[in-house]
């Protein structure tokens, strides 16, 4: 995919990078939530937090069964530290009069972005902040390889399972990274598990979610396990970002698809597999190999199979040009004669283009026809609690606007915000926040 920028500009001067994902639906697949075809055990209840600098403990211990956490915070994930405080009630409502400015940290200047600054040197923020939780894995998930997921994570962190560090802050860092780890060998099946991680907010100059001018800035800088935390089992073959992209003929009457996956071998020894992907009555296969350990990208390509090849699809179209058609492809991987693993995938299929007119102006179209692109900017909650029905309504009154598009400035949605917005024919737009670490050219 093609990665265009354009330069716009708000009233207050600014310059927003857009990069054209564009018009995110354009030239890529929907980023419709994976559908695991086996067992996902979400890490949402019963997490712990506490300030390091309160633990008088390391990681090998706090990941241990018996420590005490007397005068922890209780929290449910994801969450970001702060949004944890207000949640218990340590802090009050943010939203409410002028209470924002009453919580620790917020006495940061008002002179530069908080972004581009130290924590102040009395904010309880400074220092890490410890996650932890203890589960139980379901007896059906044994004797399986087992991942551990992160969506994301803000800004850094030490990862503890079971008293073993099973990755480091210097490997895990980055806003919006996933972070995905093998831990067969460390997950327990007959006693609890106890996961912690040491998790550090953004440093000045960090690439992190920064609010500019349009928010106030949490005193964390939204610190913490900000999207879902989640175990997955497979086989020895796992299966990984399945993707189905698109191209039209030359009258937009047919289309060739091509569709890919990561496969992620789970052992220690080479393996074999077949992979397998089904949209709406096509089937395709074909045989795998892996070595130890290895990823692979494996791909379906309409030259080698032509069932690929669609006659008349139906397309998608933005909202008030048509309907939003979308299809469902399940990809599945089998080894050793059994079941490994499974995902399913939403997509589109059209084409966009784009041009500069005799003007000198670029003009887009989708299917052949032009595209005026009519958006706003979005912004999740400043504290990034997630709501779907929240986020329901917004798109809903996006449409009820007459608009087609939101536009993103550094803070990105989660997978089940894309998969609303596919559906109901809304262009997303992803871009940086203006004024922040990756205008820093000379650093």
């Amino acid at each position: 995919m093609k990665q265009r920028h354009l330069q716009l500009n708000n009233p207050q001067g600014c310059v927003f990078p857009i990069l054209v994902l564009c018009l995110l639906l354009i030239t890529t697949p929907s980023r419709a939530q994976e559908q695991l075809g086996h067992a996902r055990l979400p890490l949402h209840r019963g997490w712990e937090i506490q300030s390091s600098c309160e633990v008088k403990a390391d990681g090998r211990e706090v990941s241990s069964v018996g420590i005490s956490t007397k005068g922890w915070h209780r929290a449910e994930a994801p969450t970001t530290v702060v949004a944890a405080l207000v949640a218990d009630k340590s802090y009050p409502d943010p939203n409410f009069g002028m209470n924002l400015k009453s919580f620790p940290g917020m006495n940061y200047s008002p002179a530069e972005f908080f972004a581009n600054q130290e924590m102040p040197q009395d904010s309880p923020f400074r220092c890490s902040w410890w996650y932890r939780t203890e589960f139980n894995v379901p007896v059906t998930q044994q004797n399986k390889a087992a991942w551990l997921h992160f969506d994301a994570l803000n800004y850094r962190a030490n990862v503890w399972l079971n008293g073993q560090k099973i990755a480091d802050a210097h490997d895990v860092a980055g806003t919006f990274r996933v972070f995905e780890f093998n831990i067969s060998k460390q997950l327990l099946t007959d006693k609890p598990n106890v996961l912690a991680v040491e998790v550090f907010a953004p440093d000045k100059g960090d690439l992190g979610i920064t609010w500019v001018d349009w928010n106030p800035t949490p005193p964390d800088k939204d610190m913490g396990l900000w999207k879902d935390v989640y175990i997955t089992t497979s086989g020895d073959i796992a299966l990984r970002a399945p993707v189905v992209s698109s191209r039209l003929g030359s009258e937009y009457t047919t289309a060739a698809l091509t569709v890919s996956a990561d496969l992620r071998n789970a052992s220690d020894h080479a393996v074999s597999g077949i992979l397998t992907a089904d949209i709406e009555g096509i089937h395709v296969s074909q045989p795998v190999e892996l070595g130890p350990a290895q990823s692979k990208t494996v791909t379906f390509a309409p030259e080698q199979y032509p069932q690929l090849k669609l006659n008349r699809p139906r397309l998608w179209w933005p909202y008030q040009m048509g309907a939003p058609e979308m299809y469902s492809a399940k990809l599945s991987v089998e080894s050793g004669g059994q079941a490994s693993d499974a995902a399913e995938v939403h997509f589109g299929v059209r084409e966009v283009t784009s041009e500069l007119t005799p003007q000198g102006h670029r003009l887009f179209k989708i299917n052949g026809r032009n595209l005026l692109v009519r958006g706003a900017a979005w912004a999740p909650d400043m504290l990034l609690r997630w709501s779907p029905e929240q986020a329901a309504a917004s798109l809903n009154y996006v449409r009820a606007m007459n608009l087609n598009a939101v536009r993103f400035e550094g803070r990105m949605e989660r997978d089940e915000y894309f998969d609303m917005a596919d559906r109901l024919g809304i262009l997303i737009m992803p871009g940086w926040t203006c004024c922040d670490a990756w205008e820093k050219w000379a650093q």
